[in-house]
């Protein structure tokens, strides 16, 4: 079957991507925090992956990468107890609030 362009698509998956960019002020407690909030984060309900990334250029930046099958879904967890554990958790932890930005994912899906 040809799929013409003005088409709805059949196989539409829809993503939501969160980035957090936290400044810590105590490093090694910090990443402590993040740690643990990855491993549950991973296991909430429609979580596709959270992935935890240390700044090269910046030491003591940490960028959280999360994907979320709806935006539901990642709202949702934003309102859960392991989101909410986390963001007091850090309070004395940074040197300034985290930056949170929500992106559109039109490439962003699985290879697999």
């Amino acid at each position: 079957m040809v799929r013409r362009v003005t088409d709805p698509p059949t196989d539409e998956i829809e993503l939501s991507i969160v980035t957090m960019r936290f400044r810590a002020a105590d490093p090694d407690s910090l990443l402590a925090v993040l740690s643990k909030y990855v491993v549950l984060a991973r296991m909430e309900p429609g979580c596709r992956n959270v992935d935890l990334c240390a700044s090269l250029t910046h030491p003591g930046q940490y960028l959280l990468i999360e994907k979320w099958d709806s935006s539901h879904s990642q709202r949702a967890h934003f309102d859960s107890v392991v989101m909410v554990e986390m963001a007091t958790t850090c309070q004395g932890l940074l040197t300034a609030p985290p930056d949170i930005d929500l992106w559109d994912a039109p490439s962003a899906h699985d290879l697999r």
